[in-house]
């Protein structure tokens, strides 16, 4: 029996496609820039083309602790950022799909203050913690350092939906 690919890149990429799926199937576009834009994994529009949002998405698997993300996960990209954290089942697995839709202002206060309290932290013999670019997000149950849990944006779709559904007040001009 095949039990799916081993080879994590083809993981992240079917979960990207996963993404876009989802917020297809809720009636927007989602495109996946396939690496060919920087910080952006899906460019996801409302239908009419007029308001946009950027999604980079992490994949895990469903029962994880954790998921690992880099130094960039602190920086706040903006409002029309988005992170998701996509729980993929195995292939041989019955678990449900997980998604933790998170914007770029929440994931990046509380990664980087998760961050420094483990930095000030003792490690399990009483060493000092060295800086590297790795950082992790507590999956539930758990919670981060500071305190901080995912919980709240697990399935939470309409952070997205709430950026894309605002019709424009542009004001078309009149028929001379």
């Amino acid at each position: 029996m095949n039990k799916g690919p081993k080879n994590n890149n083809a993981r992240a990429s079917a979960s990207q496609f996963f993404v876009a799926a989802e917020l297809c199937r809720r009636g927007y576009v989602a495109v996946v820039t396939m690496g060919n834009t920087p910080n952006t994994d899906i460019l996801c529009s409302n239908i009419e083309g007029t308001k946009f949002v950027h999604i980079q998405v992490k994949t895990y698997i469903p029962g994880n602790k954790s998921v690992i993300v880099t130094r960039k996960a602190e920086i706040n990209y903006g409002k029309n950022f988005i992170w998701v954290l996509a729980g993929i089942p195995k292939a041989q697995s019955n678990d449900p799909f997980e998604y933790f839709v998170i914007p770029s202002s929440k994931i990046s206060k509380y990664i980087r203050q998760s961050h420094q309290l483990w930095l000030k932290k003792p490690g399990k013999k009483g060493q000092s913690h060295k800086d590297t670019d790795m950082r992790a997000v507590i999956l539930p149950p758990g919670k981060d350092l500071s305190g901080w849990s995912v919980a709240q944006y697990k399935n939470n779709w309409s952070i997205i939906e709430k950026l894309l559904d605002r019709p424009s007040k542009r004001k078309v001009p009149p028929k001379s």
